[in-house]
């Protein structure tokens, strides 16, 4: 998420002060990405110091808070964001994927449990969205995008942790077939076909 972007385009209509993108900001979102007000003013700082706002010009409100404005900088960067593609190596890491890998290489942690877990946590997770979705109005089209991408992206991990599932499975076959009982038992298994083939014969 992109927190720079985001209040660059709540101010590209009009000069807004720091309390008002931040209702936007959660209004648009529905609070899905929650913003305390330290994160705001101190966006809108960093964007001062590199020409994209500018507070004063447009002067303050009625109540005396500083309004912000877009600059023609400001404007380039944000019609730059809106056309390029997000890129997956520009999202942040993703944690599960990273816990899964670790549980793999630190010995003594049950990775078929923490798939579980988690397969159960976004399970229940997933049922709320749907849940909060069919309670939407029509006309929260904002909302109603970002729950569909929750949606989708919970579904799609759900997919991936039985894959997980599948391939920590068949890696536990491939590794006991390799070992000296496994291979004494698949020995046995041959004898034994090979009894019975002469059986039939």
């Amino acid at each position: 998420m992109s927190i720079k972007h985001g209040l660059l385009a709540l101010l590209r209509t009009e000069p807004k002060y720091g309390y008002q993108l931040r209702g936007e900001f959660e209004a648009a979102t529905n609070s899905t990405w929650p913003l305390n007000i330290g994160q705001v003013y101190t966006t809108l700082t960093r964007l001062e110091r590199d020409g994209l706002v500018q507070a004063g010009p447009a002067g303050k409100d009625d109540d005396g808070r500083a309004l912000y404005e877009i600059t023609a900088a400001g404007r380039d960067e944000l019609t730059k964001w809106f056309e390029t593609p997000v890129t997956r190596e520009s999202r942040p890491r993703d944690e599960l994927a990273i816990k899964l890998a670790l549980a793999l290489a630190v010995p003594g942690i049950d990775v078929s449990a923490v798939l579980q877990r988690q397969r159960a946590s976004t399970m229940r997770a997933m049922q709320e969205l749907t849940r909060l979705k069919r309670g939407s109005r029509d006309g929260e089209i904002s909302w109603l995008l970002v729950l569909e991408s929750m949606i989708f992206g919970a579904e799609a991990e759900i997919r991936w942790l039985d894959h997980c599932e599948a391939m920590l499975s068949r890696h536990r076959r491939s590794t006991q077939a390799g070992t000296p009982a496994a291979q004494a038992s698949a020995a046995q298994l041959e004898d034994q076909a090979d009894l019975e083939a002469e059986a039939h014969r």
